[in-house]
C-alpha cells in the first residue's frame, strides 16, 4: 500500500487560475510531467490525444482572438471576458487535444475518456511535482473555428482541456466534496 499516494489523492485540489504565477516548469520538467500524464487507460493503445504547449507571448494573441470570436458568435460579454482570461492571465498552458482514431474499433467515448484521463493525470503529476495546476476549457475549447485557425487542430480533433501550470501564490481553499454514500449503490446478486 502506498499511503502517501492515497493521502495525496484524498487531499488534491486544483488551484484557481488567479492563484497561479511564475515560475513555470521548464521544458525538461514539462516533458517529465507529460510522460507521467500519458500513463492512462488507453483501450487499443490508440493514443487518442496529443499536446500543444502554449507559452508567452502567444497568450495575448489567443485572448484577443477569443474576444473577436466571441463577438462574431454574439456571445455574452461576461462569457467572452472569462474565456479570454483563460489565456490572458496564463503563463504556461498545455492544451490536451483529443485526437481520436475514427477508423478504430474502439468506441469514440472510450477515446474521449482516455483524453480526459490525460488531463487529470497531468494536473495530478504537476501537483505531485510541487507545481500548481488547473484544468479549464471555455467556449474557445469548443469553437471549431478557434481550434482550427488558432491552434491548428484538424476537423475531427477537440480540446479536452487547457491545463494551466505554474507556481501557487497561495493554497486553494477547500470546498465541499460530494457525499460518497449518496452516490453509491451496490449490485450483490
Amino acid at each position: 500500500m502506498n499511503e502517501a499516494a492515497l493521502q495525496f489523492l484524498l487531499s488534491r485540489r486544483s488551484h484557481a487560475l488567479q492563484l497561479l504565477t511564475t515560475p513555470v516548469p521548464d521544458h525538461q520538467e514539462l516533458k517529465k510531467l507529460l510522460t507521467a500524464a500519458v500513463r492512462v487507460p488507453d483501450h487499443g493503445k490508440l493514443e487518442p490525444w496529443r499536446f500543444i504547449v502554449i507559452e508567452q507571448p502567444a497568450m495575448k494573441r489567443l485572448a484577443e482572438s477569443l474576444v473577436r470570436r466571441g463577438a462574431a458568435l454574439d456571445k455574452a460579454d461576461s462569457l467572452v471576458r472569462k474565456a479570454a482570461l483563460v489565456f490572458q492571465d496564463a503563463n504556461l498552458i498545455v492544451a490536451v487535444v483529443e485526437s481520436p482514431d475514427l477508423e478504430a474499433k474502439i468506441p469514440l467515448i472510450e477515446q474521449t475518456l482516455s483524453a480526459g484521463a490525460v488531463c487529470l493525470s497531468l494536473v495530478n503529476a504537476a501537483h505531485a511535482a510541487g507545481w500548481a495546476a488547473v484544468w479549464l476549457t471555455g467556449f474557445g475549447a469548443h469553437d471549431r473555428i478557434f481550434r482550427e485557425t488558432e491552434l491548428g487542430l484538424q476537423e475531427h480533433e477537440r480540446i479536452a482541456g487547457f491545463i494551466h501550470l505554474g507556481t501557487a501564490k497561495d493554497h486553494p481553499a477547500e470546498r465541499p466534496r460530494p457525499n460518497t454514500d449518496s452516490l453509491l449503490s451496490w449490485v450483490v446478486k
